[in-house]
């Protein structure tokens, strides 16, 4: 079986550094040595498992991906960078023609899909990688859909906690606003709780000390106007595996998506749940 080459970028990040690791145990991949990376990053290389990546920072990029593309022929790459750089990498990987899954959140979403689509690549683009998540977020989707109202009345606290490492709000969470304001509740994106405070985290949440700087917990909390009904939703993840395994399934299904010829084309991670 033809291994297939990948490109992870955002290394020497903790996301796409476990990416990475994970890849180079997964027979059906290959890992392509090369990750772009920010500009104030020091280092020209960076180790995964004893074995070199080299960093390419903005100012070479352009030029040395054009080399690595006839070295290395078709790629997918994976983009766990920083949401700063969201739209320009997309536009990077569009212009070279680089097939692209990007887990990355923030950046103006609707130029990245627009970007995508006045190409000639396609990609898969979520907010989250985690498959059981993304199920949950569509089961939220249909009951916002179909049951507009149910919770009008309702009070709503949404507090989420990941390491300090990680500037934005969580994209998970805010999508969950748009549900639940379908629901019948008045809330708004600001009104997320953000933790980022290792000592709280430790102390109030409970979270493991060894997952401290890498975990992510959401709690969503309704109450009744009277307080006599009560509903919570939560779901905790500790370290970084299960994007791993996320983005596997979207690299595959992305794959299956260039064989079948389909450019300038959006998919998200429900796309890849439903294996269309």
């Amino acid at each position: 079986m033809n291994r297939l080459k990948v490109m992870v970028n955002g290394m020497p990040g903790n996301v796409a550094a476990s990416i990475a690791k994970h890849i180079l145990a997964d027979e059906r991949f290959e890992l392509v040595r090369y990750s772009t990376t920010g500009p104030d990053i020091p280092d020209s290389q960076y180790l995964i498992n004893d074995i070199p990546v080299q960093l390419l920072k903005p100012d070479i990029r352009d030029a040395e991906i054009t080399r690595i593309k006839e070295a290395e022929g078709p790629f997918i790459t994976v983009d766990f960078t920083l949401p700063a750089a969201v739209n320009d990498n997309a536009e990077f990987y569009c212009r070279h023609e680089l097939p692209f899954v990007m887990g990355t959140t923030g950046g103006d979403r609707a130029l990245l899909e627009k970007t995508v689509l006045s190409s000639s690549i396609s990609a898969v683009i979520a907010p989250n990688m985690a498959k059981q998540i993304v199920g949950f977020q569509a089961m939220m989707e249909y009951a916002a859909e179909n049951f507009p109202g149910l919770f009008d009345g309702y009070s709503l606290e949404i507090r989420e906690s990941h390491q300090k490492t990680k500037v934005d709000t969580s994209g998970t969470a805010k999508a969950m606003v748009t549900y639940f304001n379908k629901l019948g509740i008045r809330f708004a994106e600001n009104d997320i709780i953000k933790i980022r405070d290792p000592e709280i985290q430790q102390k109030q949440w409970k979270i493991p000390e060894e997952y401290i700087n890498g975990h992510a917990w959401h709690t969503y909390t309704l109450d009744a106007p009277d307080k006599t009904a009560r509903f919570a939703f939560s779901h905790n993840i500790n370290g970084r595996d299960i994007y791993s395994w996320g983005t596997f399934d979207a690299i595959c299904f992305l794959q299956k998506k260039i064989e079948s010829q389909t450019p300038g084309t959006v998919f998200t991670m429900i796309d890849v749940l439903k294996g269309g």
